[in-house]
């Protein structure tokens, strides 16, 4: 496995025990269908939550968070319609999150910016 990919699946890991640490209830991790695929897919109460997670190992390509670009933001709206359709239940609300990780100091660091779509 390439290193990027290893940082990629730690950072995810980290990403879903920050949910589960807040209170989130993780229903599924890379979830895919023809359109794409889901980071992570949780519930925070009655809100289901699509998650995308960015993981930096430094700044020299810039920041987790600013990886994820406006046609990104399009296509997760998608997955979550996907997504809602094959689970067959039904939410008051959904959003999309993006937990932008960091690696720092050896240690991975989560920022959550909540309802960015």
């Amino acid at each position: 496995m390439r290193r990027k990919d290893v940082l990629g699946r730690a950072g995810e890991d980290a990403a879903a025990r920050f949910l589960t640490d807040l209170g989130y209830v993780v229903l599924d991790r890379n979830w895919r269908c023809a359109l794409g695929e889901i980071d992570i897919v949780a519930t925070d109460g009655t809100s289901l939550v699509v998650c995308e997670v960015k993981t930096r190992g430094g700044r020299a390509y810039g920041t987790p968070a600013e990886a994820v670009t406006y046609e990104k933001l399009t296509r997760l709206r998608l997955l979550a319609i996907e997504w809602v359709k094959a689970s067959a239940g039904r939410w008051p609300r959904v959003r999309i999150d993006v937990i932008a990780v960091m690696r720092t100091d050896g240690k991975l660091v989560c920022d959550h910016r909540i309802g960015v779509a």
